[in-house]
């Protein structure tokens, strides 16, 4: 789906875009552009090269200058380079116009639903594809694709991600790479970052989806305060041809405020348990691996099945049953996708041989999560004592150091901290911070240092009747140490193995 352009066609757009700083293309004018990229890696001949990131080294260019770049999109000149040079005001809308124009557009080509929230994006981006699965292989079509924080599929391309919404030139390849497959949905997570930078300027979704709003992403590499992480989220709805809304949500009134100003905006659909909506969920019957609970709106009254735990999950259900009838897609594929369901790393329940001991491996990592899995194993496991295994991440949401050690100090009897992508800080400093919020609580507590041995010794300690929650990473199979990223094994890994030691 992509078009060849001069690179004096992409000056005169980033021109036209008011992004132009300097320039001096040195005889590039002509060149038609066979590739975009901003990875010296990732080179083919006739390259528009992107500078871009805190860590970007001038190396990088040279190196990109070898292997085919013919001029080079940045915020700064660099010395020692033949190569022509744009220079703009803004690398990430930059970015993101090029992309849209080198790909041609090409969001056009397909249904795009993008999903936000502080939590339970995740959840409702595979309820919403298993229903688009269940859907599409009755009409013989291909399945889904997916942009998670999970995984990624394109058509072309399956792998465990990384970042929950890729960069710009990375998301446009992935939706071209799904149009060429034939592809008819692509459902994606969108981050608050991605929203902040620009990574989806330019795309219009045909569905917007908004979950819920909490305190998260907090410090100087992310938000600089909640107001900015608030508007942040807000730009999807700028963007979306229909919004879906969780009127149980705080600030759901400021989200359908901003989609009714926009032009963009032709319905608004919304949802909800406990408040007035176009979508209600309501008699609520949960079980210890499954929850059946039924909905009903002017089109239909019908009952559904899940087979997650945690009674949360009836709203991320209602969000993407919401998004399958606006998407016209037929009631028995929607209650077949929805029982189908299962979420890699999220409300994942483990045994041990016994049943004594349930664990739960979640991807709970900030303040609403960690108060929502609390509540909700509290009210299902009304006897049970509660273990619980977190940590927090280095030089990020800085503010998730007193609020989950708060809320784990109250809820939880014993809480094992460990590392969790510390990065460039040290991970038993991180664990000795929140446990000063712990015992403010009245909580209990250990510090070990190595994920795997904090698992195995939660499941060594628990008792008859103990739940352990395992938060913060998921299925995810890498440690950030330092400024590098190391494979690890996930936490689910480390409960299987854990559990069958016990037994």
């Amino acid at each position: 789906m992509m078009k060849k352009h001069t690179t004096a066609y992409y000056l005169n757009l980033l021109q036209q875009q008011d992004l132009v700083e300097d320039f001096d293309l040195r005889g590039s004018e002509d060149k038609k552009i066979r590739h975009l990229s901003y990875d010296s890696q990732d080179m083919e001949y006739n390259t528009l090269f992107i500078c871009k990131g805190i860590h970007f080294k001038e190396e990088y260019l040279f190196d990109a200058e070898k292997k085919g770049a013919v001029c080079y999109i940045s915020e700064k000149r660099f010395e020692g380079t033949s190569l022509g040079y744009i220079l703009v005001k803004d690398i990430k809308r930059a970015m993101a116009t090029l992309a849209d124009h080198f790909y041609n557009h090409v969001w056009k080509n397909i249904n795009m639903i993008g999903i936000t929230g502080t939590k339970g994006k995740s959840t409702v981006t595979y309820f919403l594809k298993y229903i688009i699965d269940d859907f599409a292989r009755d009409m013989g079509n291909k399945k889904c694709g997916i942009i998670s924080s999970i995984e990624t599929y394109d058509g072309t391309n399956e792998f465990e991600s990384h970042l929950t919404t890729p960069e710009a030139v990375m998301l446009h390849r992935h939706i071209d790479n799904a149009v060429k497959k034939g592809i008819d949905y692509l459902v994606m997570e969108v981050s608050s970052q991605a929203l902040k930078y620009d990574r989806t300027y330019g795309i219009l979704y045909d569905i917007g989806c908004y979950l819920n709003l909490g305190q998260d992403h907090i410090s100087p590499l992310e938000h600089s305060d909640f107001e900015d992480y608030k508007e942040s989220k807000m730009k999807l709805f700028e963007q979306s041809r229909m919004t879906v809304l969780n009127c149980d949500g705080d600030f759901a009134n400021e989200v359908a405020k901003r989609a009714e100003a926009s032009p963009f905006t032709e319905k608004i659909f919304t949802f909800a348990c406990d408040k007035p909506a176009d979508l209600i969920g309501y008699d609520i019957r949960s079980g210890k691996k499954e929850i059946r609970f039924k909905a009903r709106c002017e089109a239909f009254d019908e009952e559904f099945q899940i087979g997650l735990p945690g009674i949360f999950n009836v709203s991320n259900a209602l969000a993407a049953i919401s998004m399958a009838y606006l998407l016209n897609i037929p009631m028995k594929n929607i209650k077949r996708g929805l029982k189908q369901a299962k979420v890699s790393g999220r409300m994942e329940v483990f045994s041990s041989e016994d049943e004594s001991i349930t664990v739960f491996v979640d991807y709970a990592h900030n303040k609403m999560s960690f108060e929502t899995l609390f509540k909700s194993i509290k009210q299902e496991y009304r006897d049970s004592e509660i273990f619980i295994v977190f940590g927090c991440p280095g030089k990020k949401a800085l503010g998730r150091r007193k609020e989950l050690g708060e809320v784990a100090g109250l809820y939880a009897d014993m809480c094992f901290l460990t590392e969790e992508d510390a990065g460039e800080e040290d991970a038993h400093k991180i664990s000795e911070e929140i446990a000063g919020y712990i015992v403010k609580k009245g909580g209990n507590y250990e510090i070990i240092d190595d994920r795997r041995e904090a698992v195995f010794e939660a499941v060594r300690r628990a008792g008859k009747n103990t739940v352990i929650l395992v938060t913060g990473k998921g299925r995810e199979t890498r440690q950030k140490r330092g400024i590098e990223y190391i494979d690890t094994p996930s936490d689910v890994d480390y409960v299987i193995e854990a559990l069958k030691y016990k037994s």
